[in-house]
């Protein structure tokens, strides 16, 4: 790095970490049987086979350490703060009174460490989607008595998606509580997995930005933004390329609205995406895309992140140090973004 990059304040915005008790639950997921796709990274990272490779067996216990081997790396790139979320799947293949339990203990932990070390991490609260009440209920101690700055969910639960009414107590605690929602991705439901079982498609290299695009185009098609017009929410990886999709959104969007097979809506699904989400980078170090997102979304709406563990941190930080834009776009990439979409103290 060279002096002058030292002096931005990075905040990175979707850095993943776990608890011992989450990682032996979903050990116990990954040996049970199962046809979630999700199971294919799962067995990997809980119960990795022997042999493989040493990067997978290296990321369990990157994910649990909070304070040794993570802050070196944050301390030797420059990296000011971690926005911390429980990695996924989080809570979301376990029944719904674990998932409450785990989720509640994981948020505990989570503030403690943003307690300890304020000016280096800050969170993002877990919930349980499948306890949809429940799940509101630890939204508002999450914000309110933890003093936590958002909430992570990872897309579909039980292979439902946000737009299910049921879902609506959540998304009235998010409004209420002016935090955002998180949508990380999962391997795709049940109903889009056959396709991407192949190839090593299940996750990142490709299910994982199909099922977190479909899950914000069904929210705004079906008219959620209509019911929470003030609702937020934050997509990665480069807003899992949507806003490349707004123009044709828009149009056969208005042709399904007219045939009576989409419901009629305020604004169109440009105008939702533009108004209620924000996008990160996380592990989409294009140069080229970085450009298009911030044309077409406008600078106020897009944020860095690493991915960290699953992505290296050296890179990312390159990435955005020579990015082309100017040096007020580089802070707010960095930085001001962040502490105004998740309510992170300024320094």
């Amino acid at each position: 790095m060279t002096a002058d990059s030292k002096t931005h304040r990075r905040i990175a915005t979707e850095e993943a970490f776990s608890i011992p008790e989450v990682a032996a639950a979903l050990r116990d997921v990954a040996r049970a049987p199962g046809n979630s796709l999700d199971l294919i990274l799962v067995k990997r990272i809980y119960d990795a086979p022997k042999g493989d490779t040493a990067q997978m067996a290296a990321l369990l216990p990157r994910l649990i350490d909070l304070e040794d081997e993570r802050l070196r790396d944050m301390d030797k790139n420059g990296v000011a703060v971690h926005l911390l979320s429980l990695t996924a799947p989080g809570v979301q293949m376990f029944d719904a009174d674990t998932a409450t339990e785990l989720a509640a203990l994981a948020n505990d932990r989570l503030a403690a460490v943003v307690k300890k070390h304020p000016t280096r991490f800050a969170g993002l609260a877990s919930f349980a989607p499948q306890s949809p009440k429940r799940a509101a209920k630890e939204m508002e101690r999450a914000i309110k008595t933890l003093k936590l700055n958002g909430f992570v969910v990872n897309s579909h639960t039980n292979n439902d998606y946000f737009d299910d009414p049921k879902f609506f107590p959540i998304l009235e605690a998010a409004e209420a509580l002016d935090a955002c929602i998180y949508i990380h991705p999962r391997a795709p439901s049940d109903g889009l997995a056959a396709p991407f079982r192949d190839y090593g498609l299940d996750s990142a290299q490709w299910g994982y930005g199909i099922e977190v695009s479909t899950h914000a185009v069904r929210m705004m098609v079906s008219g959620v933004f209509d019911r929470f017009p003030k609702l937020k929410i934050c997509i990665g990886h480069m807003g899992e390329a949507v806003h490349f999709w707004l123009w044709r959104l828009d149009y056969m969007n208005k042709n399904a609205q007219n045939r009576g097979s989409a419901p009629k809506l305020k604004l169109t699904p440009s105008e939702y995406f533009k108004r209620n989400f924000v996008i990160t980078t996380s592990g989409q170090e294009s140069h080229l895309a970085l450009d298009f997102s911030i044309k077409a979304l406008g600078i106020d709406n897009v944020l860095w992140a690493i991915d960290y563990p699953y992505q290296p941190t050296a890179p990312a930080v390159a990435f955005m140090d020579s990015a082309p834009v100017s040096p007020a776009e580089r802070e707010k990439l960095y930085h001001g973004n962040a502490e105004r979409v998740f309510h992170i103290p300024t320094v």
